[in-house]
C-alpha cells in the first residue's frame, strides 16, 4: 500500500506508527555506536526526635546492632539492604538504580552539613567570601556540642580551615562559625538554606539548624540528600575536593575523614551522619571510567554496619549497570514517510547523544522502536520534534526520547499536490 492509498483509507488523516528497529542484541550492536565505559567491581512523616547522641558523635565505633534486611526497589528486582532509607542514582543520566523509602522524611543528622557547605560554596563563588578570610569564634560556636574541630574561643579561623573542619571532621563548631560569619547568625543562615532548598527542588527537606543536631521540624529525604550531592558536584566542582580529603589537622589535633568509602579510596566524597533518631547514614560518590554514581543510605544500626552496607551497595551499583550511548547527536535513527512533501521521506535523528544507564546484559532483553505519526505532513522543519525513540527492557518503565527531523522538507506546490493525489510525484 502506498502513502496515497494509506491516506485515502484513513480519510486523509495520518496514523500513529510504532516500528521496531531491533529486538536482538547482535543487530543493535551492529547498527549503533555503543559505549560501555563502566568496568567496575566484580513515605510517612518522620520528625527528628531528641536523641542521646549529638549529630555525628565523636565515637562512632560502637558494637554492631542487629538489623533486619528488607528489600529496596531496583531495575533488577528487589535487593535487600539493612538501611532504612536508600537511594542510588547515576549522576550522568539521572537513572535511579535503588530506591527504598527515598521520599520519606528522615532525620538527616550531619548529612545536613552538605547543605550548609552548599551555601558557603555559593558565597565563595560569588566573591562574598574568601578562603583566606578570617572569621571570629563566638562563645556559642565554642560551646556547641557533638563533633568538634576545636575552634579557639575569642580567636579567628580561616574559612578554608572551617570548611575542612566541617566536612572532614564534621565539626559542629565550624558550622556555627561559618553561619555567623556569612549571615550574622545561625538563624539567618538557616533561612538561606531553606530558601535555596526550594530553588534547587528539594521537596522533602526543612532545616532548623546548620549542624543536623536533633530538632523538631528538621528533616530531609534520602532523595533530597542525593540531590544536594549532585548540585555540589555540578554547581561548585572547584570546592568538591574538600569532601574527599583523607584527613585534616587543626590546633594540633589530627582527625581522619569519617567517610569510610573515602578513607578506602572507593569514593571521592561526600559525608557521614549519625544521631540516635536517624541511625548511621552515609552519602558517597565516585567516578569510575567516566561514570559517576551517587549513593545515600541512612538508618543503619552502627558505624560498622554503615561501612559494610555502603561498600556493598556501592560495589553492587557499579557492577550491575553500565552507561550506553544508543545514538550520537545527529545520527540517523529512521526514515519516516512524508505526505505532500518535495521528498517522500525525512530522516529522524537524535537531537543529542542518547545515553542510558542499563543493566549489564541488556542487549539480550531489550527492544528499541520508533513511534511517530505516519506519514508526516509537509512542510517538515529541520530540528523540530516529530517522533520518539522508545526503549523497552524488563524491570524498567519504557523510556521515550524525542527524535527530530534531520532536514527540512518543503510542501509541494499546487501542481505537485495534484500529481501526488493522482499517484505521481515525490509524495507517492
Amino acid at each position: 500500500m502506498n502513502i496515497r492509498q494509506m491516506m485515502t483509507r484513513q480519510g486523509g488523516h495520518n496514523v500513529q506508527t510504532r516500528r521496531s528497529l531491533i529486538t536482538s542484541a547482535a543487530a543493535f550492536a551492529a547498527c549503533t555506536s555503543l559505549t560501555a565505559p563502566m568496568a567496575a567491581l566484580a513515605r510517612p512523616h518522620h520528625h527528628a526526635a531528641p536523641a542521646r547522641h549529638e549529630a555525628e558523635s565523636q565515637d562512632e565505633n560502637g558494637a554492631d546492632g542487629v538489623s533486619m534486611a528488607s528489600p529496596a526497589n531496583t531495575p533488577l528486582g528487589p535487593v535487600d539492604t539493612l538501611a532504612r532509607w536508600a537511594y542510588i542514582f547515576d549522576y550522568t543520566t539521572g537513572a535511579v538504580l535503588m530506591d527504598k523509602a527515598s521520599n520519606e522524611r528522615m532525620p538527616p543528622s550531619s548529612l545536613t552539613k552538605m547543605m550548609t557547605a552548599y551555601i558557603v560554596f555559593a558565597m565563595l563563588a560569588s566573591g562574598r567570601l574568601r578562603l583566606d578570610q578570617q572569621l571570629p569564634v563566638s562563645e556559642k560556636a565554642w560551646r556547641t556540642q557533638g563533633s568538634k574541630m576545636f575552634v579557639p574561643l575569642g580567636q579567628t579561623v580561616s574559612v578554608e580551615d572551617l570548611i575542612q573542619g566541617m566536612v572532614i571532621q564534621s565539626g559542629n563548631d565550624a558550622c556555627i562559625v561559618l553561619a555567623e560569619g556569612v549571615a550574622g547568625s545561625e538563624e539567618r543562615f538557616v533561612a538561606l538554606m531553606n530558601e535555596e532548598a526550594s530553588k534547587i527542588g528539594l521537596t522533602n527537606s526543612h532545616f532548623m539548624n546548620v549542624t543536623g543536631l536533633p530538632s523538631e521540624g528538621h528533616y530531609m529525604s534520602a532523595h533530597d540528600v542525593a540531590m544536594v550531592a549532585g548540585h555540589l558536584i555540578r554547581d561548585y566542582p572547584q570546592y568538591y575536593h574538600f569532601f574527599g580529603e583523607p584527613e585534616f589537622t587543626f590546633n594540633k589535633i589530627r582527625q581522619g575523614n569519617r567517610n569510610v568509602l573515602v578513607a578506602k579510596g572507593l569514593a571521592d566524597g561526600l559525608k557521614t551522619g549519625h544521631t540516635d533518631a536517624g541511625g548511621f547514614g552515609l552519602c558517597a560518590s565516585a567516578d569510575r571510567n567516566g561514570n559517576r554514581i551517587i549513593m545515600v543510605i541512612n538508618g543503619t544500626s552502627s558505624s560498622n554496619e554503615r561501612a559494610h552496607e555502603g561498600e556493598r551497595l556501592f560495589a553492587w551499583a557499579f557492577a550491575n549497570f553500565e552507561n550506553v550511548t544508543l545514538f550520537r547527536r545527529g545520527q540517523l535513527v529512521d526514515q519516516a514517510p512524508v505526505w505532500m512533501g518535495e521528498h517522500s521521506t525525512v530522516s529522524l535523528v537524535a537531537p543529542s547523544d542518547i545515553t542510558m544507564t542499563l543493566p549489564l546484559g541488556w542487549q539480550q532483553r531489550s527492544q528499541v522502536s520508533v513511534d511517530y505519526a505516519s506519514p508526516i505532513m509537509a512542510p517538515v522543519v529541520q530540528g523540530q520534534s516529530y517522533g520518539a525513540l522508545v526503549f523497552s527492557t524488563p524491570g524498567m518503565p519504557d523510556t521515550r526520547l524525542p527524535l527530530e527531523a534531520g532536514e527540512t522538507v518543503a510542501k509541494l506546490g499546487i501542481v505537485g499536490r495534484a500529481m501526488a493525489r493522482l499517484g505521481h510525484g515525490p509524495a507517492n
